[in-house]
């Protein structure tokens, strides 16, 4: 696959005017407040970034028939990771030392959880995160021990051995950063122990294309995931906003849900899901509640946010959904009653 995953904005044929979307959660024409989505008017599914096709695809079958959201975002997470791309699942590109290293949450519609972080050589993290979820009293598992909490319950140790696509862009940035895994004594004396992970990908792309997928079913409840390898060539041990409960993901069966994808140093310092999912209890449409979100980090520091990528994707518990970013190029996924993935281009704060 293409590692670009905003090649959407050059296949117009794919895209769904905004528009569009909005007529899909017509208002009530009595009182202008969102419609109630019946379990009858079928479930939705929206997953981040035009690569969410193939999440959606595979977690459509789900609820299509009547199954649970849990089961769905799990479904799509596993499609994604099963897929060689540059940000998610043991094909993405590796830490600045070589390795591949994942992290992933779930979240259902009971406020039950599971995470897990610098996790190395399990294909599929999120899996693991719902194993964690509902077999301990705990949240979150890293590094070695959320892999010997796998390998504990049946996941298969992987090779370790890098996809040809993350070894040729890890071999194109050590030239580049003239980084020397092992010794690193050249940079000894760098400020923080640099290099640290590109802004950009070569192609442009920023440097963090994390999947959240989020899940309305045919019951009414919600659930979401989100999972991801990181930015490429981070700092060794380094973990974003992705497997982090209130930033990468977050769902109140009460309100809705949201996932972010971005710069996670930004979205963790606000809570950004969290943040997204309060301000659509306090009154706000999915779009709203991101916009909110957005300018709360925009806010802390307005320079120094024209250098970063930030976006959140929410649903409301009618089944409206929304989306913003900092930048222009975000874009989401969304599946309703044909079964057909629709991809739609975010609004965002700066043009």
């Amino acid at each position: 696959m293409d590692t670009n995953r905003r090649s959407f904005l050059r296949l117009s044929a794919f895209a769904l005017p905004f528009t569009r979307v909005n007529q899909l959660f017509a208002k009530t024409p009595a009182t202008g407040a969102p419609a109630t989505r019946a379990a009858a008017a079928g479930p939705v599914v929206i997953s981040t970034w035009d690569s969410g096709q193939i999440s959606n695809a595979a977690a459509w079958p789900v609820l299509e028939k009547g199954g649970r959201a849990l089961d769905a975002v799990e479904q799509a997470a596993i499609a994604i990771e099963n897929d060689i791309n540059c940000c998610v699942g043991l094909g993405g590109n590796p830490d600045r030392d070589g390795h591949v290293t994942l992290d992933a949450c779930i979240m259902d519609e009971k406020s039950n959880c599971g995470a897990v972080a610098f996790l190395e050589r399990i294909k599929h993290p999120v899996s693991v995160a719902r194993k964690l979820m509902e077999t301990t009293p705990h949240v979150f598992l890293v590094g070695a021990g959320a892999q010997q909490f796998a390998l504990a319950n049946g996941f298969k140790l992987e090779s370790g051995k890098l996809s040809p696509d993350a070894a040729k862009e890890y071999k194109k940035w050590l030239k580049k950063a003239e980084y020397k895994p092992v010794i690193n004594i050249e940079h000894k004396q760098s400020k923080g122990h640099g290099p640290f992970a590109p802004a950009r990908l070569d192609n442009g792309d920023f440097n963090h294309d994390t999947m959240g997928t989020l899940a309305l079913d045919a019951q009414g409840n919600l659930s979401g995931m989100c999972t991801t390898s990181g930015m490429g060539f981070k700092m060794r041990g380094r973990v974003g906003d992705s497997p982090v409960i209130g930033a990468g993901l977050f769902v109140d069966n009460e309100i809705g849900a949201a996932t972010s994808s971005g710069q996670g140093e930004e979205v963790i310092r606000v809570a950004g899901t969290h943040l997204v999912v309060e301000f659509m209890r306090n009154g706000s449409s999915p779009e709203e509640a991101c916009k909110k979100a957005v300018e709360r980090i925009v806010k802390r520091d307005p320079e120094r946010a024209k250098t970063f990528q930030v976006g959140f994707l929410a649903i409301n518990k009618q089944g409206e959904v929304g989306a913003y970013s900092v930048q222009p190029g975000f874009a989401y996924t969304i599946t309703t009653g044909d079964g057909k993935g629709k991809v739609v281009a975010s609004k965002s704060y700066l043009s």
